[in-house]
């Protein structure tokens, strides 16, 4: 296991320490770990999670955006 700060996943992904804390909350993002009061991702997690997110097309339906009514 390689255990990442948040400050290298932030690095590593170009989203802000914020962003991160938001998808931390919501569920969106990378899984974690919280090891008393330090967040740390498993490379592999965060890796994975990257790939998630591929597309292929810009305007193609992404089931990772909510619908808006």
């Amino acid at each position: 296991m390689n255990l990442l700060s948040l400050e290298q996943v932030a690095d590593l992904t170009g989203l802000s320490r914020s962003s991160l804390a938001k998808k931390r909350c919501d569920g969106s993002g990378p899984a974690f770990f919280k090891i008393g009061r330090a967040v740390k991702y498993d490379r592999a997690d965060v890796e994975s999670w990257i790939l998630s997110r591929r597309r292929t097309c810009t305007w193609a339906a992404n089931e990772n955006i909510r619908a808006t009514a």
